[in-house]
């Protein structure tokens, strides 16, 4: 690290120009001042893109810091092999703060924020804003090494500015509101319903905008972890669970289900995607499309029903289907509680961190330290200010009519930038504030564009207007605000590295609960799907399933303490 980091400043004192002059520049630019530009590789578990990042971010990156930079995502062997070879890259985004990122500490494959004070030279910004986020790291590490070491190596995403609220809503239960509405706005209580009305949606728009075969929903396995995503992201949506390990957690109760609990929440909803597939209404494409293509055919008219917004309204709802009255939105089951993240000021699991054998460590933090300020985390979600969005004369934000239209669809041409917007976005996974943090630099308004003043206005379609005069809502907070559902307060709850022991059998155990809820899903009777299922709950029980249940049992056991305590502090 000495010789990285001399070698570094020795570059530095080839410039013939006055340390006056110096400091001024990258006040002005951020560290990398020069004529050189420079690319940092940014290893993400959270991107979905390889290769340079372009368009308008990559100007922005430019001008501001004379960087570009190269996406890395995740894939098969991708962090095995980088770890291998000591260099997980300049910035490294983690999917989550568990065992992989636990690896990382201990062999010494993270920057340490504190050294040379680089947080306090480089990041004020967020030592001054993230106090809870830093201090929450710390104790990770703590806890990783046993004691050993406090060293900070980064924060979690998704901070929050208070913890005396929830953040927005994020299973949206999104179906085609055009067809429900011409079917009458049937009853919708319970999952039986929902195969009901998906039957009845197929029977009147059997075809979608290019004549293909419409179904319920598609799926992708892309982000399968320890289980099925889309099966365990429709169990938190209904039951109100959150996914945890190789299973659901309660909230309210501290009860830990496991994915193989029969009856349980992960099976019951495994059951009913195989309903939806035996009446033909799961695209057989899901198990082996990337998400990507299912994302092209959500936008083409070919689905009924999606549990994300950006899986279903975010993706259909443009000019081309609203102008003609059609558009997806939320009609959530009545016997449905999705649950909902509440604010938290220590931020999430999603740990953003800089690599410790990065050349250039004081750069990335600028560029991290950036990314924090309302101003990079405003340019980060919608673009360069000045030409998507502004503040007006009272700090209330506000879309420009580029913005505004790059809203409605990324794949609006930017102006003075190569490309789309959507070309642009910045492609690294990387969210700092949660979207509904307060921006501190507008007139008491969030990061989240649907809650300013200036987009709360008039429906701007007649089929817009039909949702929010049925559901008597505004927008998405108020129609989930009237039913029912279930908030995880906060905490510093962080999962504990799985034990040595317990390795090979995780990995066995979720292996196969993967492949076998795909085949389950896929079953074309009952008996069939029974017969996998228990086929699934054998082979796990026989690679080690009740060792790991235990192990998540006790660790359910302590988040739940963590959580009683943060709500009896907030009702105090």
């Amino acid at each position: 690290m000495n010789k990285i980091r001399w070698g570094k400043k020795a570059a530095s004192l080839l410039l013939s120009v006055s340390l006056i002059t110096g400091l001024t520049s990258c006040a002005q630019k951020g560290k990398n001042s020069g004529d050189e530009l420079i690319r940092l590789d940014v290893y993400s578990q959270t991107a979905n893109y390889s290769g340079m990042q372009t368009g308008w971010m990559a100007d922005v990156l430019k001008d501001k810091f004379n960087v570009e930079l190269n996406i890395i995502p995740d894939g098969n062997g991708v962090l095995a092999t980088r770890m291998e070879d000591g260099d997980l890259g300049d910035i490294v985004v983690w999917g989550n703060d568990g065992d992989n990122y636990a690896q990382a500490v201990n062999a010494g494959l993270l920057f340490d924020w504190n050294e040379d004070d680089i947080l306090t030279e480089y990041g004020s910004y967020i030592k001054e804003h993230m106090p809870d986020a830093i201090k929450k790291n710390q104790g990770l590490t703590s806890q990783i090494t046993n004691g050993k070491s406090d060293a900070l190596y980064g924060f979690g995403s998704g901070v929050a500015t208070t913890n005396e609220d929830h953040q927005m809503f994020f299973y949206n239960w999104d179906v085609r509101w055009d067809l429900y509405k011409k079917l009458g706005y049937p009853k919708i209580k319970n999952l039986d319903d929902m195969v009901k009305l998906m039957e009845d949606m197929r029977r009147i728009c059997p075809k979608d905008d290019s004549g293909n075969k419409t179904y319920a929903v598609s799926m992708w396995p892309d982000w399968d972890d320890s289980m099925v995503m889309y099966v365990k992201a429709t169990a938190s949506a209904y039951y109100g669970y959150d996914e945890f390990g190789i299973g659901l957690y309660d909230p309210l109760t501290g009860k830990y289900h496991g994915a193989m609990e029969k009856d349980g929440p992960y099976l019951q909803m495994l059951k009913f995607f195989n309903t939806l597939y035996q009446k033909d209404l799961v695209d057989p494409d899901s198990m082996t499309q990337t998400y990507d293509e299912m994302a092209a055919k959500v936008q083409n008219g070919g689905v009924f029903f999606s549990i994300f917004n950006y899986s279903g309204s975010l993706a259909y709802n443009k000019p081309a289907h609203t102008e003609k009255g059609k558009m997806m939105y939320c009609m959530k089951p009545e016997d449905a509680k999705p649950i909902v993240y509440g604010m938290n000021t220590q931020g999430g699991t999603r740990i953003i961190s800089i690599g410790a054998n990065t050349e250039y460590p004081d750069l990335c933090m600028e560029i991290l330290n950036w990314l924090c300020t309302p101003e990079g985390s405003m340019v980060a979600r919608y673009g360069p200010q000045g030409e998507t969005w502004d503040y007006d004369e009272e700090g209330n934000t506000y879309f420009t009519d580029l913005g505004i239209q790059c809203h409605k669809n990324e794949k609006t041409k930017m102006e003075k930038h190569k490309g789309t917007f959507k070309d642009g976005v910045l492609q690294a996974g990387i969210e700092t504030w949660s979207i509904d943090a307060e921006n501190p630099d507008s007139n008491g308004e969030t990061y989240n564009s649907d809650n300013w003043k200036s987009n709360i206005s008039e429906a701007e379609t007649e089929i817009e207007q039909d949702w929010r005069t049925y559901n008597k809502s505004q927008n998405i907070s108020e129609y989930f605000e009237q039913g029912d559902y279930v908030v995880v307060p906060g905490t510093s709850f962080t999962m504990e590295k799985t034990p040595e022991e317990l390795k090979t059998p995780w990995a066995q155990v979720t292996t196969e609960i993967k492949n076998g809820s795909w085949k389950a899903m896929y079953a074309k009777s009952d008996a069939e799907f029974d017969k996998l299922v228990n086929n699934m709950i054998k082979k796990t029980e026989a690679y080690g399933y009740q060792d790991c249940l235990k192990w998540l049992e006790g660790q359910a056991a302590k988040r739940y303490e963590l959580e009683q305590q943060a709500t009896q502090k907030k009702g105090k």
